[in-house]
């Protein structure tokens, strides 16, 4: 049975490689209009698609899945609407491969630049969170990529006839059909064979909890782009000021449902008040968050904090959940954020122009924010951009998740012809 899933697999991969291939001479007008195609399409069966996520809700709860997938699973009208606005905006935007990079250096007596180029075939693995396919669908079209899915069973009616719908799109703008394959997981299509497809798969993104993004990061052997969600850090100044502390935290759980920014560790000098430190525990006990601490917060707050795992440091908590934990000053936060946090969106609230910008250079973190929320926009309407999560490694893209990370670089020098002398 492996090894039929497994050939299944290596073909399906195949088919993706020729058909990317094939989109080599499809023009930017085209693909706009093919990310067009599939947000009408989608218009159109939206019961549809809500009716088959209805089911998978009421099977996942009946097999008692926790309550986070569940959360992530639910396709409100409003989220399937939101994903549907996401490919208008993208069908709009220009062609990303019209526009012309310098060159990082020169060759004498030649021109030379760079050109944005589309990567190839691009797979994503994503738990629950249905309408990360449409968005990552569009994305891989508007940048003339072939984009292989393969999701969680819990969402499995609802990926189903989102990708049907998808494939039907593409096919009425004449696109190569295998451009966007479905591998459903039921049928026995493993992530170990997909990821290890190196030969034509140029980029996995993985997305879901941190054991999905682990497993695919130690099995691949294809580039993996690994997507970061919550575990966040927020360093409280002796100099911040309480209500925008109170703020810049409970605005970052409002991004839905996949809260990528959340803030869970907050760091509190130890020069604040206790009047002022009940205060902020009381605000947050009202909006329902689930409060931990380290030894000497419970011994000092018992009414309050929950004793954190000492493992529990460096691995998101979910669930409404934030930790607290005292320190000495700027730099001890920052020391303990570059070793917990997950590296991809830290925050500090500070009166001091000075402290901040330490923090800024000092943190080793995809994204800083110095008073300021770190709520996650995937789309805010009537802008133009439009993002799929945020990346905390250092190698193929850090950072925001956007069209240009579903691009290369090709640098061309243009010589005159001219046969130059070695001497």
């Amino acid at each position: 049975m492996k090894d039929n899933s497994t050939q299944k697999t290596a073909l399906i991969v195949q088919q993706a490689h020729q058909a990317f291939v094939q989109m080599s001479n499809i023009k930017g007008i085209e693909r706009s209009q093919a990310v067009l195609n599939m947000a009408i399409k989608l218009e159109e069966c939206l019961d549809d698609i809500l009716q088959a996520n209805t089911l998978d809700l009421e099977i996942s709860k009946e097999m008692a899945v926790p309550d986070l997938i569940l959360e992530w699973l639910k396709l409100t009208p409003q989220r399937l609407k939101t994903a549907i606005e996401i490919l208008k905006t993208l069908a709009e935007l220009p062609d990303p491969f019209q526009k012309v990079i310098n060159s990082p250096y020169q060759v004498t007596y030649s021109q030379n630049y760079s050109q944005l180029m589309p990567l190839g075939v691009i797979a994503l693995i994503y738990e629950a969170l249905p309408e990360l396919a449409i968005i990552t669908a569009g994305l891989a079209i508007k940048t003339g990529n072939t984009i292989i899915l393969r999701g969680s069973s819990e969402a499995s009616n609802t990926n189903t006839i989102i990708t049907q719908v998808l494939q039907v799109a593409l096919e009425d703008a004449n696109f190569p059909a295998s451009c966007l394959q479905f591998l459903p997981s039921e049928e026995g299509y493993s992530i170990e064979d997909l990821v290890t497809s190196d030969q034509y798969i140029n980029l996995i993104i993985p997305y879901g909890r941190p054991s999905l993004i682990q497993k695919v990061t130690q099995l691949a052997t294809a580039p993996v782009l690994k997507s970061a969600i919550a575990n966040c850090g927020l360093y409280w100044s002796s100099s911040g000021d309480l209500d925008l502390v109170r703020h810049v935290i409970i605005d970052s759980y409002k991004s839905i449902p996949d809260r990528v920014n959340a803030i869970e560790k907050v760091l509190i000098n130890k020069n604040h008040s206790l009047n002022s430190i009940v205060r902020l525990f009381n605000h947050l006990k009202e909006q329902k968050f689930n409060l931990f601490g380290d030894e000497n917060l419970v011994a000092d707050f018992p009414d309050y904090l929950k004793p954190i795992k000492p493992s529990q440091w460096n691995q998101p908590l979910f669930n409404h959940s934030i930790a607290f934990r005292t320190v000495d000053d700027l730099n001890d936060a920052i020391v303990w954020i570059n070793e917990y946090s997950s590296g991809h969106a830290n925050c500090i609230i500070t009166d001091s122009y000075q402290e901040g910008r330490i923090f800024a250079m000092e943190i080793d973190s995809a994204l800083v924010y110095v008073n300021s929320s770190p709520r996650f926009y995937r789309y805010l309407p009537g802008s133009n951009s439009v993002f799929l999560g945020i990346s905390n490694q250092k190698g193929h893209r850090r950072g925001l998740i956007s069209l240009e990370t579903f691009t290369t670089l090709k640098q061309i020098v243009m010589g005159g012809g001219e046969i130059l002398s070695n001497n």
